[in-house]
């Protein structure tokens, strides 16, 4: 197809190429690639290919450049993460895409559901795509498999929890401090009777803040009654359902500690159906929408996970820069953000 001025061909129903550029500009294919990679020559031969690569919308293939390189670098990552839907996870993307807009490198994020095959499955396929590093909230029991792709020249950096059987660079937030700070604020309101709803037990973030939990309360002087701890919750209707159990029982608890941001969705549905809301204190492990619109508003411990997704790409960056050090563990610390609910008083409604 020949373009209306005259000016040389132009490309119809395909993605334009190098050559297509250099036919157009009328210079070799050599001058296109040192002009498309930043090489030096002459300014006129730049401004001509430059004017072409506009005409024609030309795109520069990074895979092919990547393939042709001796580093290997692709400017651009992945990161599976257990649910991009969940506002936690999708904050903690945020913040390792602004480390990687920072350094003009492009993510890849997709989500393993909490299921350890879809993990691998994700983890595997971008190394497949030649991603120079990778950021993974793991979920499965064994991390080894990440050991070829990283021998490779991949770097790994986890966050969120630890890695099992590989020894890598992780973010974390304080999970057990976090959970302690809750604990202690409720028991200087008054509470005795203090409930636990958590995850999966098998997930490195429910065991510390349960750890976190049963240590404040041991610490108090305080035993820890194992029918208030509620966990294998999966979901808002599982952590809504258990606590309808926990205030029916005969001994009920007079406040809950959440914890996780969709376990504290549940609980308060199950107080504001019993209208129990203004009577049993609360407060959820990480923030929830909307937390300061209800009544009570929602008293909760915060996590940072923008800073959590950014100390992790941080990490990861560094790896790649070729930083061949001992792995290292960053923690992010929690913020107690007192909205009402988890300042009501044990005595107020007995």
């Amino acid at each position: 197809m020949v373009d209306p001025g005259g000016a040389g061909p132009v490309v119809a129903g395909r993605r334009p190429t190098m050559k297509d550029v250099a036919l157009l500009a009328g210079v070799s294919l050599s001058t296109v690639s040192r002009v498309v990679n930043g090489e030096n020559a002459r300014p006129d031969l730049i401004a001509r290919v430059q004017h072409a690569v506009g005409m024609l919308g030309y795109r520069r293939d990074l895979t092919a450049s990547t393939l042709r390189r001796a580093d290997r670098v692709s400017a651009s990552i992945g990161l599976v993460v257990a649910d991009v839907g969940n506002p936690f996870f999708a904050a903690v993307q945020r913040g390792v895409e602004e480390v990687a807009r920072e350094r003009g490198v492009l993510g890849f994020t997709g989500s393993s559901d909490e299921d350890p095959d879809r993990e691998r499955e994700l983890a595997q396929a971008l190394a497949g795509r030649r991603v120079d590093g990778l950021i993974i909230v793991p979920t499965g029991h064994d991390q080894s498999y990440l050991l070829p792709d990283r021998q490779a020249g991949i770097a790994v950096t986890f966050v969120d929890r630890p890695p099992r059987h590989l020894d890598a660079d992780v973010a974390l937030s304080d999970n057990a401090g976090g959970t302690a700070t809750a604990v202690r604020h409720l028991l200087a309101h008054g509470h005795t009777r203090i409930a636990f709803l958590g995850d999966r037990e098998r997930l490195f973030t429910t065991a510390e803040r349960l750890r976190g939990y049963r240590e404040t309360l041991l610490t108090a002087g305080l035993g820890v009654d194992p029918a208030l701890i509620r966990i294998g919750l999966e979901s808002s209707a599982a952590a809504e359902a258990a606590t309808r159990v926990l205030l029916g029982g005969p001994a009920p608890p007079t406040a809950l500690v959440a914890g996780q941001n969709l376990l504290t969705v549940g609980a308060v549905q199950a107080l504001r159906a019993a209208d129990r809301q203004h009577e049993v204190a609360l407060v959820g492990f990480d923030d929830v929408p909307l937390a300061a619109a209800v009544d009570p508003g929602i008293s909760v411990v915060a996590q940072r996970p923008v800073e959590l997704g950014r100390r992790a790409a941080e990490l990861l960056f560094a790896r790649i820069d070729g930083d061949h050090g001992p792995s290292r563990t960053a923690v992010v610390p929690t913020d107690l953000v007192p909205r009402g609910s988890g300042e009501l008083g044990a005595a107020r409604f007995r």
